[in-house]
């Protein structure tokens, strides 16, 4: 067969699919999802018509409500051999539509209620159009270019006589249109901001508008704000959803009353609107998921790194990794979950990404379990400095919104030096505040570091394992003080730390323990008698320092 008539499929399973709509509109009723087997198109069910559906096809069943017309419609389609059928949810299956399905290789999905067919069919039919290389062949939704926001922004404006904007759910203005110059203070404050003030969200929580708008597939009637020394003017604003899920909202500008008219554009544009969110979202998922598929793969350095650095654009370049351990605000900690500190996560992932961007052109940033790690072009960065500069800039930039520590590795300059520097910031995060328990320890501790800054700790906490996994214990004179001071509630150990730690200064240490230094005399020289140290050898203060280091209590 020449290339010509070679049959052309497209790259996606329907794994892969339901991955990149975020299980948004579909849901799987029946079946198991493989990653194997392209899908060949979407077709429209006709028990009527004979259409050619392409082998491998999603087929919608749009009017198949039961098992006896989905066993009519598995009957006349099992030649066609399809991947998926499509049905509205829920359904009831019985044993014998379970066995079809089963028999015949065929997934069943359940579309989301609430959802249209036609906004799944176009959503499916942009990703299936996407080439051998995640470029979009059918490239426009709506006659609009797939994912401009703005223009639809534009083309609902057109339409309304009003400037619009586009928001998320959380009030972010992700759009707008033009003619904002046109509105009030209040509109240009949110242009400027790209989120509504907060004095203006309190207002609009309070009158209910949220609540409204979040119940309702009408478009909602918001009447001027007034806070005294500023207005607004009269707003629209409609519900973007996608089945049962709110994407976020519309809103325009635009004096008199809610027409019939102007409820049907509204409620066109809020399709619209919901298939380019969806593109959009759809879009990052995967670019997301690609990018953590090869920093994870340049990571660890096997057969694949080379390709991998190289379609992250960073091969023969010298680069730094960095990690960052991410833990919740101490005062929000109780309210998160695990989901909720995934989030979290996330979040600083995106941020740490954007920042990287401007700051270290050609950054690859991606979420891997629950480490962010970064691997940052880094020439003329010979000890790092500039990389963990660039880290504390970023850390102060996000304050105290979210607890986080960053490691920075050593510079590598080919495939085996990048294994170790993922190796070395590992054993760094070890040391930094977002991964000790000791809370002590951890206040004193810095926020970025490289190996030379906690190395005497780094390796203390891996003599600490060692001794766990070997099931060591603390002997000696050591052993035989802690025994003492448990029986006779005694201070003896941490009257010798406070020697070590203040370096024999008898002064210092008895302040710090809050005792006369006669006090503090008399129990360092019973601590020698009893547990048989002599201070005045070099290796006893060592063994005895150490093993005090790994009592940690």
């Amino acid at each position: 067969m020449s290339a010509a008539q070679e049959p052309r499929f497209t790259r996606f399973s329907l794994g892969r699919v339901l991955d990149d709509l975020g299980m948004t509109l579909l849901e799987i009723t029946h079946g198991r999802v493989g990653d194997t087997q392209n899908i060949g198109g979407v077709m429209i069910y006709d028990a009527v018509d004979e259409p050619i559906y392409p082998e491998h096809a999603i087929v919608l069943g749009v009017g198949v409500h039961d098992s006896e017309a989905l066993l009519a419609m598995i009957d006349r389609l099992a030649r066609e051999t399809p991947a998926a059928i499509v049905v509205r949810s829920p359904i009831e299956l019985d044993d014998e539509a379970r066995l079809a399905l089963d028999a015949n290789n065929i997934v069943l999905l359940g579309l989301a209620r609430g959802a249209t067919w036609t906004q799944l069919a176009a959503l499916l039919r942009v990703l299936l159009a996407e080439d051998d290389f995640g470029e979009a062949r059918v490239d426009s939704i709506g006659g609009i270019p797939s994912g401009d926001l703005f223009a639809v922004a534009n083309a609902i404006s057109s339409l309304l006589i009003a400037p619009v904007t586009i928001e998320d759910r959380s009030s972010r203005v992700l759009a707008f249109s033009e003619g904002q110059e046109a509105a009030d203070p209040g509109r240009a404050e949110t242009i400027i901001g790209r989120r509504v003030p907060a004095r203006y969200l309190q207002t609009l929580t309070e009158r209910g508008v949220f609540r409204d708008l979040y119940r309702s597939v009408d478009p909602v009637l918001v009447e001027e704000i007034d806070l005294g020394d500023e207005s607004t003017t009269q707003r629209v604003a409609i519900g973007v959803r996608a089945g049962d899920e709110v994407l976020g909202s519309i809103w325009a500008a635009m004096d008199g009353p809610l027409t019939r008219e102007r409820t049907e554009t509204l409620k066109d544009a809020a399709k619209l609107v919901a298939l380019h969110l969806l593109r959009v979202r759809a879009g990052a998922d995967v670019q997301r998921r690609l990018r953590t598929e090869l920093v994870s793969t340049a990571l660890e350095g096997g057969t694949g790194a080379r390709e991998a650095l190289a379609r992250l654009n960073l091969a023969g370049q010298a680069v730094c990794v960095v990690a960052a351990v991410v833990t919740a605000d101490p005062e929000r900690g109780a309210e998160l979950d695990e989901q909720g500190l995934t989030a979290e996560r996330e979040r600083f992932a995106d941020a740490f990404a954007v920042h990287l961007s401007a700051l270290r052109p050609g950054s690859a940033v991606a979420l891997l379990g629950d480490t962010v790690f970064g691997i940052l072009p880094s020439p003329n960065d010979l000890h790092g400095d500039r990389a963990v500069q660039t880290m504390e800039d970023f850390l102060d930039r996000i304050g105290g919104r979210t607890t986080a520590s960053i490691a920075v590795g050593p510079i590598a300059e080919d495939l085996t030096s990048l294994a170790k520097s993922r190796e070395t910031v590992r054993r760094v995060l070890s040391a930094l505040p977002a991964r000790m328990l000791d809370a002590a320890a951890a206040a004193n501790a810095p926020r970025v570091a490289r190996l030379s800054d906690v190395h005497a700790q780094v390796l203390t906490l891996e003599l600490k394992e060692l001794m766990t996994v070997r099931g060591d214990e603390i002997s000696g004179p050591i052993a035989v003080l802690r025994a003492h001071d448990l029986k006779h509630k005694g201070h003896l150990v941490e009257t010798l730390r406070a020697w070590f730690d203040h370096f024999g200064d008898v002064g210092q240490a008895a302040s710090a323990l809050y005792v006369h230094p006669n006090t503090f005399r008399y129990r360092l020289r019973r601590a020698t008698e009893i547990g048989g140290i002599r201070l005045g050898d070099a290796d006893e203060r060592f063994s005895a320092m150490l093993q005090l280091r790994l009592l940690g209590d």
